[in-house]
This record gives structure tokens, C-alpha cells and sequence, in this order.
């Protein structure tokens, strides 16, 4: 065992007597979630989801979309309530970033499911043999600025590892108001031309991923920049769907 090491784990061993973890869900100590909050998880039942924007129960009639958004599929790994939107919250704005490969693996898990169910064009909603590279929605400057760290940046790439492919980190999203506070209309509008992708995609299959899908506005919009860049399909996936 190298000196690096060894230092490495006396301060973490110092930070957890300092800091002790507690659980997201219900603030009890011991572990970033717990036992009884992972189990309590709202996962999303894939073969239930609408295929299109990723809402539960939404497969034969969807009551949260048209069935046209711009992603060929939508897998949404939670409902937007409880744990999961303690876990975004915790992440992006308390800055505890041993949350992002915890939000990856869920999303790995929901991706898993969804690959046996088929997307609008008929081939499965998620395929790691068909993706060329994950993308995902990137912060905005200021909240850049504001945090530090893009969250979604962090999650990509624990996400990337556990699915064995490779990120693509081409999104810009130079300036945009926050979207939390805006209401249908105002976030569609807010992200028009908002975001641009800096390479030649031509012809490739991506997995676009973001924290959480509302009105879809922010996936629509990493979606059309990366279709104008050549990409031949996006696939969309969130943490946490709200509905």
C-alpha cells in the first residue's frame, strides 16, 4: 500500500469522524442512502413508462406528453419526489459529490430495464452494443461559477464507467436563467438556441443524460444540438421524472 494511500484514508478516516455521513432520504447516520430509504425508492416500471418522455404508467396513453419529444426514447429511472429529489438536491447545492456514482448507478439500473422494452421506432429503448457516446446536459456558466463543478459532468462519467462507454463531453450551454422557477412556456423559451454542440457528430448513436426531466425543455434542447451537429439518434435519460 503506497504513502498516497495511506494519507488518502486517514483523511477520509478524519473527515467521517468530523462530518459523519448521514442518509439523504432521512438524515440518520451511517450511509448516503440507507437501507430503508433504497428500498422505498419510487424506481419507474419501464414496461409501464411511456417510451417517449419517460412519465410512469404513461405506455398506452401518456398524460404528460404528445409522444413527438425529440429523443427517440426517454427512460426515467425514479419519480421526482422523496429521496430521489433529496439526492439532486444534495448534490448540485450541499456539494456532496459521492452522490453522482449512486445517481449513475440508478440510472444504470433503469437503462438495464429499459433495454427490454422497445422504443417508438421499435428497437429497444437503450442499447450500450448501439451507443456511439454519453452526453449530457451541461450547467449553465453562472451556476458553474456559482458551485464549482457541473454535477452532470460528474455523474456522466461514473455513469460512462459503469456502462463501458465513452463520454462526449460536447454540450455548451453558454447562459440561461435558472429553470427551477419557470413555468411550462418560460423554460421552453428560456433554452431555445441555449445550447450548441462543439463537434462533428455525424452518424452517431448518443445517450444524452440530465438530472431531471420536467417539461423535457432541457432535453429537447441538448437533443436539437446535437441532431444538428449529424448525431443519427439521441436516447434521453433522467435520474428522476416529475409527473
Amino acid at each position: 500500500m503506497g504513502v498516497e494511500t495511506l494519507v488518502r484514508g486517514a483523511a477520509e478516516a478524519l473527515a467521517e469522524t468530523l462530518w459523519p455521513t448521514h442518509c439523504v432520504g432521512c438524515d440518520q447516520p451511517g450511509e448516503l442512502v440507507c437501507d430503508e430509504c433504497r428500498a422505498a425508492l419510487p424506481w419507474v416500471e419501464q414496461r409501464l413508462a411511456c417510451p417517449s418522455c419517460g412519465a410512469p404508467y404513461g405506455h398506452l396513453t401518456c398524460t404528460e406528453c404528445d409522444g413527438t419529444w425529440l429523443s427517440r426514447a426517454t427512460v426515467s429511472a425514479l419519480g421526482f419526489h422523496g429521496t430521489p429529489a433529496r439526492m439532486v438536491t444534495v448534490l448540485k447545492d450541499a456539494h456532496e459529490l459521492r452522490l453522482a456514482p449512486v445517481l449513475a448507478a440508478a440510472m444504470a439500473c433503469a437503462l438495464e430495464e429499459a433495454s427490454a422494452w422497445s422504443a417508438r421506432d421499435g428497437a429497444p429503448r437503450f442499447s450500450p452494443t448501439r451507443t456511439d457516446a454519453l452526453c449530457f446536459v451541461p450547467a449553465t456558466a453562472s451556476a458553474y461559477a456559482r458551485r464549482g463543478f457541473d454535477h452532470m459532468e460528474l455523474v456522466a462519467r461514473a455513469l460512462a464507467r459503469e456502462l463501458f462507454v465513452s463520454l462526449a463531453d460536447v454540450l455548451v450551454r453558454p447562459a440561461a436563467r435558472d429553470q427551477r422557477a419557470l413555468g411550462r412556456e418560460e423554460r421552453a423559451a428560456n433554452l431555445t438556441g441555449a445550447m450548441y454542440a462543439l463537434d462533428d457528430l455525424s452518424g452517431a448513436n448518443l445517450l444524452l443524460i440530465d438530472d431531471v426531466a420536467t417539461t423535457g425543455a432541457s432535453l429537447a434542447e441538448g437533443t436539437r444540438a446535437l441532431l444538428a451537429r449529424g448525431a443519427a439518434s439521441v436516447t434521453a435519460c433522467v435520474l428522476a421524472r416529475v409527473w
